[in-house]
């Protein structure tokens, strides 16, 4: 669990999703069902272990089927009486998630960064998390904030072993701070960005507008002004960014539940 003030957990959800077309054609891709549940609430799972428990869902496109899965959630999730006369709802089981849940609109074509941004008003009281609605990890959410905590970054990201698919990173390996971003196929033990993130508010200077992508230029200067560190975690890590990555975590969850850190 995680010692002191929790911080608020952002969800980067408003992508198009275009290589997984198959399925974010009707739904946006964090609303992709993984055993039955969505990819959010996979990743919603994951924090709330950890004791996080108040979420920020950065929505774009399709944001009216993030709005209503929150809206009915306590509906889907419980049983209950309802007098279709007056509307009255009475709830027999008590099955939903202790959380608090803010769903943002951020426009349809805005970029990651621009998202984040428009997002400040919520997330500029301190230390926040941040995630892609994409990706599932094992990795220890207390232990990324204690070790964000202990070296004034203004950006902590975590770094996963993926080969062959994406850039790697560069980094320093005595302090684990990020020196830069390289194309896959050079070495460095084939380290990415996998995204959970711990950022102060102070990132959001480095954000120009709407059109600003938060893995280019906010990175560059996170690393030019050497704010930028990282934390290694060794353990599960995948992303959904293809049906064949779908069919993987499908087959995972079904066998190994690899990310289930919580009961």
């Amino acid at each position: 669990m995680i010692k002191g003030k929790v911080p608020k957990v952002a969800i980067l959800a408003g992508g198009f999703g275009t290589r997984l077309s198959e399925e974010t054609a009707v739904r946006p891709k964090p609303m992709v069902e993984i055993g039955g549940m969505p990819m959010l609430w996979h990743i919603m799972k994951i924090y709330a272990h950890y004791g996080c428990r108040e979420f920020v869902v950065i929505g774009g496109y399709r944001v009216e089927f993030i709005r209503d899965y929150f809206l009915n959630f306590r509906g889907r999730t419980s049983d209950f009486t309802i007098d279709l006369c007056d509307g009255a709802v009475e709830y027999h089981s008590q099955t939903g998630e202790p959380w608090r849940v803010s769903v943002l609109d951020t426009g349809k074509d805005t970029m990651t960064g621009g998202r984040l941004k428009r997002a400040q008003r919520l997330l500029e009281d301190g230390t926040f998390f941040l995630t892609y609605g994409d990706g599932v990890s094992d990795v220890r959410i207390d232990h990324l904030l204690e070790s964000h905590r202990r070296t004034g970054h203004w950006c902590t990201l975590t770094a996963v072993t993926q080969p062959g698919r994406f850039g790697s990173l560069h980094l320093d390996h005595d302090s684990g701070e990020v020196e830069g971003f390289r194309e896959k196929g050079r070495t460095d033990g084939g380290l990415i960005n996998g995204g959970f993130f711990v950022c102060e508010p102070e990132v959001f200077s480095l954000i120009d507008g709407d059109a600003t992508v938060w893995e280019d230029e906010p990175m560059a200067r996170l690393i030019e002004q050497r704010k930028l560190g990282s934390f290694r975690h060794d353990g599960y890590w995948q992303n959904m960014d293809s049906l064949r990555d779908k069919e993987v975590l499908e087959a995972t969850w079904a066998n190994q539940q690899a990310w289930k850190v919580w009961a």
